[in-house]
């Protein structure tokens, strides 16, 4: 039993790989994926988490940078051309009587409008089309603002009573806004930041991920079942949870890059699935080759025990010949003795024994 115990333990232990070493295991070495997938759901979903932490800790650490330039410009814009504001219970009220427009040149978060005075839906997506065109921005609003970044599909919409609230902040003017952001108390505010840009990107992303993994491991089942592969269902999602990190890896460069150079790949999107379907189909003809590989041995051990047997029955038959000639020779040569025997009995003078 203790013994059992021990090679079960061994066995674990070698399935047990490292988050880095996986890392490294998913994008060099494809024929680790059966044993990583061999680990369980839990372990692949585990890693999955950590990879998109990591996804949304880049992105919340780019988007913290932008509001860090965005402030500082901003501070210097407020104080020589913005016009006079107020803050007060979850609305913004700015002394215009147009909206105001930075287009995206003279700005490093792309276009901002601010339009404090419109509720109409018509026009606030007017406003989010001129932002969508221009790459990224952000509008304000009179009690919210919406920001498009060119890094994430889709917006991010703040209320400002969610953002201030928790900060202990119902009501502010310009040149408390002005204070605010030259004394050190401004590092609360980009915590808050952080910590919201961070819980709303990573479940995002968790949730967009995980439909991605559905949507590849419905592929490589497809792809057993023409390669004619018996695999649980199971095995195969853990085996497309890994097959991601690549695109995902790809997905934090890019992310990373657009912080500093903006720019908009096109076809991003398709090369991300189309790299993770590539690592998933290769590692299931990998699978393939070693599943055959193991039959062709099979064949190989079976055939030679075959010949095994078939020699020793040979061998054995032909110790049983050679047994049975011999007990033939000896009765042979016992009977020729009795023969002798009587023959000589036979040649014996009458009388001879008086």
């Amino acid at each position: 039993m203790e013994r059992e115990k021990k090679q079960e333990e061994g066995k674990k232990k070698k399935l047990k790989i490292g988050f880095w070493k996986k890392v490294g295991y998913t994008i060099t070495k494809i024929e680790k994926y059966p044993d990583m997938a061999a680990e369980g759901l839990g372990k692949a979903m585990g890693y999955l988490a950590k990879i998109v932490a990591i996804l949304a800790m880049i992105l919340s650490l780019g988007m913290l940078y932008q509001t860090h330039n965005l402030l500082q410009e901003g501070v210097t814009y407020l104080q020589n051309e913005f016009p006079e504001f107020s803050y007060e219970d979850g609305n913004l009220t700015v002394v215009s009587e147009n909206e105001i427009t930075i287009s995206e040149e003279d700005s490093v978060a792309g276009k901002i409008i601010i339009d404090t005075k419109t509720q109409e839906e018509q026009k606030i997506n007017q406003s989010m089309n001129l932002i969508t065109k221009a790459g990224e921005g952000i509008l304000l609003l009179k009690d919210k603002m919406i920001i498009k970044n060119s890094a994430i599909a889709g917006t991010i919409t703040y209320s400002y009573q969610d953002m201030f609230e928790p900060l202990g902040i119902s009501k502010f003017t310009k040149q408390d806004v002005i204070n605010y952001a030259n004394s050190s108390q401004i590092v609360t505010l980009y915590v808050s930041i952080f910590l919201t840009i961070f819980i709303y990107s990573f479940m995002m992303y968790l949730l967009t991920t995980i439909s991605n993994v559905i949507l590849l491991s419905v592929f490589g089942y497809i792809t057993t079942l023409l390669a004619k592969i018996k695999m649980r269902y199971v095995a195969i999602f853990n085996m497309s949870v890994y097959a991601l990190t690549l695109s995902t890896i790809l997905n934090m460069l890019y992310i990373g890059i657009n912080i500093f150079v903006p720019f908009n790949m096109e076809y991003f999107q398709v090369m991300y699935v189309a790299v993770a379907a590539i690592y998933l189909v290769a590692a299931i003809l990998i699978l393939k080759t070693d599943v055959i590989k193991q039959q062709i041995e099979l064949m190989k051990i079976a055939e030679t025990e075959a010949m095994i047997k078939k020699e020793m029955q040979e061998k054995e038959q032909k110790e049983k010949e050679e047994k049975e000639k011999e007990e033939q020779r000896k009765k042979e040569k016992e009977n020729k003795k009795k023969d002798k025997k009587q023959e000589d009995l036979g040649n014996q003078p009458e009388g001879s024994n008086a």
